[in-house]
């Protein structure tokens, strides 16, 4: 029963982005028969990317899913985005993969978003292979990437192909292993030849160098080795899957995927080498509760369960979900149980992603990347399972949000549609935030990066027809005040009949920061009566959500009423009210007023070279450095920087560290705008006002 989950291969291709993972799996694509037309990124007819917005910045935004025949094996390629502003999606995707294909760039080496998408495969245990891609390219240099690898990445690579030519003359694969040379020609047909001359004495340097390697993983091919027996080329090949597979080494193939140069070594790699869902065993998962380990295993007879790692949000089909089937088997319809929403759910059809297209399925095993429509409760980062076996996946949380924009609709009858439309795409990409800050009275989109939210206004205007502009957030200043002081307030009007009359007097005194508003009771002898009591508060608590210096809400104080007087016939609940809001406004005035602004908790992680520039750019931004610690290769800088100042920190960051830098941001807490910089923002925060 597991035969065709054996030959079945959940390859993720990870890479920085313009490395040539989209033209790799085009061209895979097209020698397979899959599709009869070979696409290009640059004229944007890939079948992998086909978003407007993909097309309209050449680049992958969303994974792209699709399957192709090779050598009696079913491959389904994951073509995961590089850019930094997408990510969160290649980790996602990442999940449901069996093995990683890492794509390096022969000219620009290895970069920031390879060595995060390595990190990944090391977090779900994946092993990776490596193609160094790009190999006819000006400047392409394979040891000097091979190198760069090495020094990088942990399992060590070992190189199992040389290429044949440089640059232009790049044209063909020396495979180690049998050592044997393949000339491609313009159509990607190889011709076996004879290792060139010149290459003889490099092949035999390199293939004594990957025998070295490999049998290392394996002790009896190992002893046999060292005795000076002669190993097959069935043997070496035995202990480079199981070596790939436990992730003792990464291979390093070579080719060009525009050229079509080594694609079909690679193909031949995935289905040789890389691991089945069988081979990657059991799956770790908990019970309903989250209580107990239990293991699901690759059984096709085993009660269902799997885990939706992807959803897409159409107005028209609505929901598509697509889940990775780990354990049992699915038929064209049914129910099953949703254990994160409590929820059983019904599906009419099983869908096959492929490219824009999704296939209709008749029945799907262990290993299966399948999609269903319409589900009512489920998204991202859900398991699904059978009734009589509940059980819940452990699925990778989404990178935190790096950068906010205020989002405004352009007309008013989008104001409504703003806030559900928005929630609609965030169950697409759960990397974006919404929030509706309470305070500034702004809808905030949170997302990766600049780019990142504008492709999500592009998505929002295609999908639902809503448009909206982007403007940076307010900032919530807050005021405080700084001096004990004794105020009275006295609200007194005579009209006809009745007047109005409330006076008090209130001792306004600051509070340590965080501890928010007081109001305390010290009347004695009825000079207020007990009625009106609650009035001043009142009027205080609405009088303090507009500060004496700027308007913004004042905090962190304590109002003493001590005394006051009342009129018999003339007060009232009205008069006290403002009475109370008379006596603040003329005590805050006169207690040193002064401005706070929200500190932020910052965790930058960059490389040690970039340490001097992070440092001296957050004393720039009033930052505050709290310490430092090593994670890996890395640095990790703990700061407080005032909110204000680093509204704008994920551009300025990636430039600084060419990409290398990622940082969190979390509220701390509100401090003190220092008195030059408190009194230029009143100044202009008025104006605006006026």
């Amino acid at each position: 029963m597991t035969d065709g989950i054996e030959s079945l291969r959940n390859i993720a291709f990870v890479a920085h982005g313009g490395s040539g993972k989209t033209s790799l799996a085009e061209v895979m694509l097209f020698n397979t028969g899959v599709v009869n037309r070979l696409g290009r990124v640059e004229d944007g007819n890939t079948v992998m990317d086909f978003e407007p917005e993909e097309l309209k910045r050449n680049i992958s935004l969303s994974s792209g899913f699709h399957q192709f025949p090779w050598k009696n094996h079913m491959v389904n390629l994951i073509d995961t985005p590089g850019d930094q502003n997408f990510f969160s999606d290649t980790k996602s995707c990442m999940q449901a993969a069996d093995g990683a294909l890492v794509v390096i760039d022969a000219v620009d080496s290895v970069k920031v978003q390879t060595e995060q998408a390595w990190d990944f495969a090391e977090e779900f245990n994946l092993p990776c292979v490596i193609f160094i891609n790009k190999l006819d390219r000006e400047r392409a240099d394979f040891f000097k990437t091979f190198k760069d690898a090495g020094e990088t990445f942990d399992p060590k690579p070992i190189i199992i192909q040389l290429p044949i030519g440089k640059e232009a003359d790049f044209k063909g694969v020396i495979d180690l292993i049998s050592s044997k040379a393949y000339i491609y020609d313009a159509k990607g047909q190889a011709t076996e030849v004879d290792i060139p001359a010149e290459l003889q004495a490099q092949v035999e340097e390199e293939r004594e160098a990957l025998v070295e390697n490999v049998v290392e993983s394996d002790d009896e091919l190992l002893e046999r080795y060292l005795e000076g027996e002669s190993l097959a080329d069935d043997d070496i090949m035995s202990v480079l899957r199981k070596g790939t597979i436990s992730r003792t080494f990464a291979p390093v193939l070579c080719g060009s995927a525009t050229k079509n140069i080594g694609i079909d070594l690679i193909q031949d790699f995935i289905v040789n080498c890389m691991p089945s869902p069988i081979d990657r065993g059991a799956w770790i998962v908990t019970d309903a509760a989250g209580e107990n380990e239990v293991e699901c295993h690759p059984d096709p007879e085993a009660p269902f369960a799997g885990f939706v790692f992807k959803t897409v949000a159409d107005p028209f089909s609505g929901r598509l979900s697509i889940f990775r089937v780990v354990s049992g088997s699915l038929g064209a319809d049914g129910t099953f149980f949703n254990i994160n929403k409590d929820a059983k759910e019904r599906f009419n059809q099983l869908l096959r992603p492929a490219g824009k297209e999704q296939i209709p399925e008749k029945r799907a095993g262990p290993g299966a990347i399948v999609a269903v429509a319409k589900l009512k409760e489920t998204t991202t980062g859900d398991s699904l399972c059978a009734d009589d076996r509940k059980v819940k996946f452990r699925c990778a949380e989404p990178l935190p949000s790096l950068i906010s924009f205020a989002v405004e609709p352009k007309t008013k009858q989008d104001e409504d549609k703003v806030f559900t439309s928005l929630s609609k795409l965030m169950e697409e990409d759960v990397s974006l935030k919404l929030t509706r800050n309470a305070e500034t009275k702004q809808i905030l989109l949170s997302g990766l990066g600049q780019i990142h939210i504008e492709a999500a206004v592009e998505k929002l205007k295609r999908k639902f027809n809503v448009d909206v502009k982007l403007n940076a957030p307010k900032i919530p200043y807050k005021e405080t005040v700084k001096k004990k002081i004794r105020m009275q307030g006295k609200h007194k009007k005579q009209t006809g009949g009745h007047g109005q009359y409330g006076d008090c007097w209130i001792q306004l005194e600051p509070l340590p920061r965080g501890k928010g508003f007081e109001f305390v009771d010290k009347i004695v002898g009825g000079s207020i009566p007990r009625q009106y009591i609650p009035a001043v508060e009142k009027g205080i608590i609405e009088s303090s959500q507009k500060g004496f210096l700027a308007g913004f809400p004042c905090i962190d104080f304590r109002v003493t009423l001590d005394d006051g007087s009342y009129h018999a016939v003339d007060s009232s609940e009205m008069a006290f009210k403002i009475a109370g809001s008379l006596a603040f406004r003329k005590a805050t005035a006169e207690a040193n007023p002064v401005l706070l602004e929200p500190i932020m908790d910052v965790s930058i992680t960059a490389p040690d070279e970039y340490m001097g520039d992070i440092m001296g750019d957050l004393n720039s931004r009033r930052g505050r450095v709290l310490g430092m610690d090593s994670k890996g290769k890395n640095q990790v800088i703990n700061a407080q920087v005032p909110m204000a100042e680093f509204l704008t920190y994920a551009p300025d960051l990636r430039a600084m560290t060419g990409g290398r830098g990622l940082f969190t941001m979390e509220f701390s807490h509100y401090d003190e705008v220092p008195a030059q910089t408190s009194q230029k923002l009143i100044e202009e925060i008025n104006k605006n006002k006026a």
